[in-house]
């Protein structure tokens, strides 16, 4: 039982490294996709993920339900999502609001670190740049970083993966004042 976080830039690695973390856990392999394809670009982007991975892996395809599609997944099994960005995103889209997300992704991360098998968790760092000029953006952002902390906080492991390589994530109490 083991849950490993993944955050980062865009384009970085992080879903090619939680192929290869899923495929070394020996374990069978589903994937919880929560990206949809709502333009030609995303669409490229999704088929770019399943190429790279591994034939006979299984696929979910859940956008929203992200802690019952991991309740539903076999116990034993490696499970992948990719990604919390989405997830939240569609959330947000779907006009849910930041408490009720945020309950969501707490329970959804204290599922996954309880999990008998392996979960490799996938998300963006997008709090990195400059202050979003608009609300939205601002909330976004905020938001995901609220998300991710969540995740972190069970995660056994967590990585900040930049151009392809992979910085270790310690948790806050372990740093001295």
């Amino acid at each position: 039982m083991a849950l490993t976080l993944l955050t980062g830039g865009m384009r970085s690695g992080k879903s090619r490294l939680a192929v290869r973390l899923a495929a070394a856990s020996g374990a069978d392999v589903v994937v919880l996709a929560t990206a949809e394809p709502r333009d030609d670009d995303m669409a490229a982007r999704i088929t770019r993920h399943r190429d790279e991975r591994p034939d006979g892996w299984g696929t979910v395809e859940e956008p929203v339900e992200l802690t019952e599609a991991l309740a539903a997944t076999p116990a034993d099994t490696t499970v992948v999502v990719d990604c919390l960005t989405l997830w939240v995103s569609n959330l947000v889209d779907r006009g849910h609001d930041d408490g009720e997300i945020l309950d969501r992704a707490i329970r959804a991360a204290r599922l996954a670190a309880g999990r008998e098998g392996t979960t490799v968790v996938v998300t963006n760092e997008v709090g990195g740049g400059v202050i979003p000029v608009n609300p939205l953006a601002r909330r976004y952002a905020d938001l995901l970083g609220r998300v991710n902390a969540a995740w972190a906080e069970p995660a056994h492991r967590a990585y900040l993966v930049v151009a392809g390589r992979v910085l270790p994530l310690q948790p806050a109490g372990t740093v001295e004042p």
